[in-house]
């Protein structure tokens, strides 16, 4: 069969359409037939190696397709979608059952890998690592992107007021389509001065940040007293270390969540991939797919999401 590997890290280039042998799943391993796989910049720190894996290694975590060798829960021919599973840029992978969900009916594999990873950030994000409320004010950075448009849209379900930033006016379109209040182009405007405008100097409840390095300053400004900053991603560059003293003019919280940190009991990742599928399938959460390219075009869909071009989810399909 064939996967993409990294050798060396490194650029783009570094992702190579190779043939390898079939995987022999483990003890609670299901063989999983991908039917998609969905495209996160995790991937991109991996194949780079701003987080550390040791080469070789096949990139991906998220993926959607059907069980040909059961394990655990799931029979032959079961549906079945996962994210936090290392290997997914392939054509079968042997995944541990225990990190697959059921797939259900009214949702297909290509919606299912494209909300695994990023519809479970943005429902942990507002639904536990802070509960929105009605009328909480929340600042949403890239909110025209993979995660920025499904947040904001779950941050509206729970009633916030919802700023946004975004870097052109096309992806303003696109955040307010989603539901966002407030929308701000960083590129024409300071976004810590629009938040505190517009919140008279108050700032907001909640800043989620994906950026990092070239908005942590401007976003822990915006937090209001005691507030939290939760910084989830790192497009921009990871944040230089700060003296925590910064933080005792409001009493700011600061957190670094993933994924792993809310999905590690089994029963919390079936009620969050369950209220999130669901959310799609009754057409309360929408997603929004980019493009889908051959998996033999892994290449192309990294140069794309590095970009910064994408309008949300980019797919491989096997």
């Amino acid at each position: 069969m064939h996967a993409i590997q990294v050798r060396k890290h490194g650029g783009p280039e570094a992702l190579e359409y190779v043939e390898i042998d079939r995987p022999k799943p483990k003890e609670g391993e299901a063989l999983v037939r991908l039917e998609a796989i969905g495209v996160n910049f995790i991937d991109v720190y991996h194949r780079t190696g701003l987080y550390k894996l040791d080469p070789p290694f096949t990139p991906g975590s998220e993926g959607a397709g059907v069980v040909e060798e059961p394990a655990g829960e799931f029979k032959k021919g079961d549906r079945v979608a996962y994210a936090m599973a290392r290997g997914s840029y392939t054509e079968v992978h042997a995944v541990p059952a225990s990190m697959l969900v059921p797939v259900p009916d009214g949702v297909d594999s290509r919606t299912a890998a494209a909300a695994m990873l990023q519809g479970m950030t943005a429902h942990f994000l507002a639904v536990s690592t802070y509960p929105l409320k009605k009328n909480d004010a929340c600042l949403i950075h890239a909110a025209a992107g993979g995660v920025g448009g499904l947040l904001v849209q779950v941050a509206k379900m729970r009633g916030a007021r919802v700023f946004g930033t975004v870097s052109t006016a096309e992806k303003e379109r696109i955040a307010r389509e989603d539901g966002a209040d407030e929308v701000i182009r960083y590129t024409e405007e300071d976004f810590e001065a629009e938040v505190m405008r517009l919140t008279d100097n108050k700032g907001v409840s909640v800043v989620y940040d994906s950026v990092g390095r070239t908005t942590f300053d401007k976003s822990l400004n915006c937090v209001m007293r005691r507030g939290l900053l939760a910084l989830f991603g790192q497009s921009s560059g990871p944040v230089p270390p700060f003296d925590p003293m910064r933080l005792a003019k409001n009493g700011t919280f600061i957190t670094r969540p993933s994924l792993g940190h809310y999905t590690a009991d089994r029963d919390e990742l079936l009620w969050r991939a369950g209220e999130v599928l669901t959310w799609i399938r009754e057409g309360k959460l929408k997603l929004r797919i980019d493009r889908e390219l051959p998996l033999r075009d892994a290449r192309k869909a990294h140069e794309l999401l590095e970009s910064r071009e994408t309008k949300g989810k980019v797919l491989l399909i096997p």
